[in-house]
């Protein structure tokens, strides 16, 4: 899910890291995208691939949802890719959104970008 798996073994950091999952639903498909969000965390918690530090979802201006939360490591993020329930809601998420970059924000370009809370 994105370059930084693709980055050499010794520029990994071994322990938890933080990770902006930005997620640009589809024209009426707000409230979808919202409902298969709500269920990612207890998922990936109930796998034990992320920390219990308490996740974040904001969207921007442009209904864009962006989750902010921490993986255990860089070996979780990449062992949840094997987990069939995991790949379940990613699935259901790429039929509702696309899969967007930080840098496609239009707050990307501001140096202090307010977001709307959702949860």
């Amino acid at each position: 899910m994105g370059a930084r798996h693709e980055k050499d073994e010794k520029t990994r950091h071994a322990g938890p890291e933080v990770v902006f999952a930005i997620y640009r639903p589809h024209a009426g498909k707000a409230k979808e995208l919202e409902a298969i969000v709500a269920r990612h965390m207890p998922t990936l918690r109930e796998m034990e691939l992320v920390t219990e530090r308490p996740s974040i979802l904001v969207r921007s201006e442009d209904g864009t949802l962006i989750e902010v939360f921490e993986w255990c490591s860089n070996d979780a993020a990449q062992k949840a890719h094997e987990v069939p329930a995991v790949a379940k809601i990613w699935e259901a998420m790429g039929k509702v959104s696309d899969f967007a970059t930080l840098g496609s924000l239009a707050e990307a370009k501001e140096h202090f970008p307010h977001f709307t809370p959702v949860s």
